[in-house]
């Protein structure tokens, strides 16, 4: 398994990006091989937040020339991750068919991304 700094590798910060922060949006760019589930965990380890849905999208990189020489960039992977901002607590029913609520506290947002709402 591999760690969650390895699964993500920064946030990706547009006008765009920013104006979906409220609605419990934020984008990172990711591993090209990393699947939803691993994004979703890192996520939830890193941050100690609560995510509902993760989207991915594939970019192949484009041919560059400097003079010459052509090479391509390489391909990135960008992920949208949506969190929930109202977290409640997990119920669990214990032996007797009692309920018992998880002690586990979720944040609403993400402050290490760069943004204040």
């Amino acid at each position: 398994m591999r760690s969650p700094e390895d699964i993500i590798k920064r946030p990706f910060i547009t006008e765009k990006s920013n104006a979906e922060v409220a609605s419990g949006k934020y984008t990172f760019i990711v591993d090209v091989n990393a699947t939803k589930t691993e994004i979703r965990q890192a996520v939830e380890k890193l941050f100690q937040v609560r995510v509902l849905k993760v989207n991915t999208l594939n970019y192949e990189g484009k041919q560059k020339r400097l003079g010459v020489h052509v090479g391509p960039r390489a391909d990135w992977k960008k992920a949208v991750v949506k969190i929930d901002l109202d977290p409640k607590a997990d119920v669990y029913l214990i032996k007797g068919g009692k309920e018992t609520a998880g002690n586990k506290k979720y944040k609403t947002n993400i402050e290490e991304y760069g943004l204040t709402q």
